[in-house]
């Protein structure tokens, strides 16, 4: 990974190192270090993070959210920075963490929606007529994620020596590299063998070791994929966010409004606490309002 600012290189390899960070995760914060670098040194003449005091990250929030940057960004972005703080006074190179007292700006709560099972349906209809390289891929990247509620980077990362077709298992390798093995259902099976024989035909292939590629043989990119999802969806779905996430959203509300344990939901989403999963029952208690207000015979609607 090339890091344009050196004095972030130790940081950098912190993240990556020693708190199990992805590549992905370690490029954001370094773009936001890198940011704000470039801001104090412009606004203020210094080249060292190590010296910059409160009022001048106080002036920098404010130039964001003037830049119409959202509450929830700037929250990350200082987020990031925080985290470079705590790092020079773990290795000792600052004695205190100018954010230390900094409140986070307030933002409203991002309500998630699902993909209805009925839009679910729709899109693969739309893709089983697909019969080509790239339309067979799509097919299978629509699939996995709502089969398995994998990730859009843990999707990418995706070998074919991780795949085991035998006893229909996914190795997945998720945040801070924790691997953890998904079931396939036979549906996905059947599409992994009609997208092989069509990627074994490629004339060229780079990227050999990964399961998703372009139609050039190369690794297939984040910005392809959630293209490929807004995509197909955009036919079945009017609902403005169509994203790798909410498919996973999907997949998670929709296991759990068949009943599926809770616990058994994180462990397939690969989270580490359940609070993180209990996100995902708003939408399951939706659902199990409107059962029983459906059939409770004291209802409104039956009386």
């Amino acid at each position: 990974m090339s890091i344009s600012n050196p004095q972030f290189s130790s940081f950098s390899e912190y993240l990556l190192y020693e708190k199990k960070y992805s590549e992905l995760t370690v490029k954001a914060y370094l773009t936001d270090l890198e940011s704000f670098s470039k801001f104090v040194t412009e606004t203020y003449g210094s080249t060292s993070l190590q010296d910059v005091n409160y009022p001048q990250i106080r002036r920098w929030i404010v130039v964001l959210v003037e830049h119409k940057i959202s509450n929830r960004s700037v929250n990350r972005k200082v987020s990031s920075l925080n985290s470079y703080f705590k790092f020079l006074i773990k290795t000792e190179t600052i004695q205190a963490n100018p954010l230390s007292k900094h409140k986070a700006l307030k933002t409203s709560k991002k309500i998630q929606i699902p993909f209805s099972q009925k839009e679910m349906e729709d899109v693969m209809q739309i893709l089983e007529k697909e019969t080509d390289f790239e339309g067979v891929r799509n097919r299978l990247i629509v699939e996995l994620f709502y089969a398995t509620g994998i990730r859009r980077i843990e999707l990418i990362q995706i070998r074919i020596r991780d795949i085991d077709l035998a006893n229909k298992t996914l190795k997945v390798l998720g945040k801070r590299n924790k691997e953890r093995f998904i079931p396939l259902i036979n549906s996905v099976v059947v599409t992994i063998n009609n997208y092989m024989q069509l990627r074994n035909e490629l004339e060229i292939i780079e990227n050999k070791e990964y399961l998703f590629l372009t139609k050039k043989g190369l690794k297939i990119y984040e910005t392809l994929v959630y293209r490929i999802i807004n995509e197909y969806f955009s036919e079945a779905s009017l609902k403005v966010k169509k994203s790798p996430h909410i498919l996973r959203h999907s997949f998670a509300t929709h296991l759990l409004n068949e009943g599926a344990d809770l616990n058994a939901v994180k462990e397939l989403l690969g989270h580490s606490s359940l609070a993180a999963t209990q996100v995902y029952t708003h939408n399951s208690i939706a659902e199990l309002k409107k059962v029983y207000e459906n059939a409770h015979p004291r209802s409104k609607n039956n009386t």
